[in-house]
């Protein structure tokens, strides 16, 4: 097994030659601070709306896209399963506006696809979250009565244990509900396709090039790197979970925890036999979920969202590669498929994800209203991150459309207690969920201290899950 931080989804997507790093002093309209896909995206939409602007992005990594962009699970999803949450969060009609928005994105990356050539593997499939346990059959009835109340009962819909078993076999499936309208994509390709038409579309991009300080102030914003300057008339802070390590409105609303993946040797024969032969991407209900795909040559790629919370950003590697986590994902795998024993595992690899408190993502406005900086995706990021790049790409160059007028600009997001309190709970609660969790798959009946602890971000207000 190949276990190394940057992954298979990079190393088959193939190596790109990096761009120079920042040097001397630049003006610009946009600057852009991270090459993932919020970042990318966010540029990709400014370019296309106002083509004769001066865009400049900046990435930290020596090639764009070989963060959490590149690494992920590659689901492509909308946010149906979350309706309800958005819709406690902020009523009827914004919550519908969210959802349809990032419905809209899933379609829009596709058709980026297929118009400019980028062979991601963008795939057309349904999201399943399925039960593994009695205490999670019905987890998505509220998301399902949402969507029936809110006239959209077509985005999500009920399956049986019998129907779940129709798409995708194990003697672990209880039941579910399926996502009809969503995606799998190979990410790495993704991100360099994106980044390739970037420069085709003559944005600049400066690699290498971590920034020490993001100025926002009434006369423009100022953003400074080892090598050089830029200033802008206004700027995108898109670092994802780095936002955690600097100051700003991000810092104490996010958690930085880890998730890893083990991919399987192909085995088109396997997936014949178990009737996983459609694109569906899968979840379990567990709030420190598994989530499972295939790819093109038959593979499975499983992934475990359970990983170690960092203290403030330091993830000390371990986020990236942490043997523990590895083996823990592949003996759930095994649990889920027992055909898999005796089938290689070729590679794993891991990486932080930023988590917010409501588990859906935000827009805070910076300085005097001429720079702004999203995260917040909580391991859901590729199809949101086109929604929310498209909102950035119309606040930078001052227009006021729908993308602008969506909920999740300027939420007002719980926040987080200071370090090292935040580590110490988070860590706690973390241990509490997975002790309890794991008592609930074995059947067996959670001890009241891991109840207890697994309830707690429920009774101060946050949200742990869909």
């Amino acid at each position: 097994m190949v276990h190394t931080r940057l992954g298979y989804w990079i190393e088959e997507a193939g190596e790109v030659e990096p761009r120079p790093p920042l040097s001397g002093e630049l003006e610009a309209d946009v600057v852009v601070v991270g090459g993932g896909y919020t970042g990318m995206w966010t540029a990709w939409y400014a370019r296309q709306l106002q083509p004769e602007a001066r865009i400049v992005l900046l990435e930290s990594e020596p090639v764009c896209g070989h963060g959490p962009s590149g690494r992920n699970g590659g689901f492509c999803n909308a946010m149906w399963f979350s309706l309800a949450s958005m819709r406690e969060r902020w009523g009827d009609e914004p919550a519908l506006a969210v959802a349809r928005a990032a419905e809209e994105a899933v379609t829009r990356i596709g058709a980026f696809c297929e118009e400019h050539g980028v062979d991601a593997w963008y795939r057309p499939a349904g999201y399943l979250q399925v039960s593994t346990a009695p205490a999670h059959d019905g987890r998505w009835e509220r998301a399902v009565r949402a969507c029936r109340e809110l006239g959209v009962a077509e985005m999500l819909q009920p399956l049986s244990a019998a129907e779940v078993a129709e798409r995708c076999e194990s003697p672990a499936f209880r039941g579910g509900a399926v996502s009809p309208t969503s995606a799998t994509v190979q990410p790495a390709r993704l991100a360099v396709g994106l980044r390739e038409r970037l420069l085709a579309a003559e944005v600049e991009i400066f690699e290498s090039s971590p920034v020490r300080s993001f100025q926002a102030g009434g006369d423009g914003v100022e953003v400074r790197t080892a090598g050089g300057t830029v200033r802008a008339n206004r700027g995108v802070l898109a670092i994802g979970a780095a936002a955690k390590g600097r100051r700003g409105p991000l810092r104490d609303r996010l958690t930085v925890a880890s998730s890893h993946i083990v991919l399987t040797e192909p085995m088109p024969d396997l997936l014949e036999e178990i009737g996983w032969t459609g694109s569906d991407c899968i979840t379990d209900s567990r709030a420190l979920l598994h989530y499972f795909r295939t790819t093109p040559d038959g593979r499975i790629a499983f992934g475990w969202g359970g990983g170690r919370i960092a203290m403030g950003a330091r993830t000390g590697g371990r986020a990236e590669v942490d043997a523990d986590v590895v083996a823990a994902a592949t003996k759930d795998l095994y649990e889920y498929f027992p055909a898999l024993r005796g089938r290689a595992i070729t590679h794993a690899w891991g990486g932080p994800i930023d988590a917010s408190p409501t588990h859906l993502p935000a827009i805070h406005t910076l300085g005097q209203g001429n720079a702004w900086a999203a995260a917040g995706y909580t391991g859901n990021g590729v199809g949101p991150s086109n929604m929310v790049g498209r909102t950035l790409a119309s606040l930078a160059l001052g227009h006021d459309d729908e993308h602008t007028d969506l909920a999740f600009i300027d939420d007002k997001t719980p926040r987080l207690p200071p370090e090292p309190f935040h580590w110490i709970g988070g860590e706690a609660i973390r241990l509490g969920i997975l002790h309890k969790e794991r008592a609930e798959l074995e059947n067996r009946q959670p001890s009241k201290l891991a109840s207890a602890v697994a309830r707690v971000p429920e009774l101060i207000g946050f949200h742990i899950g869909r």
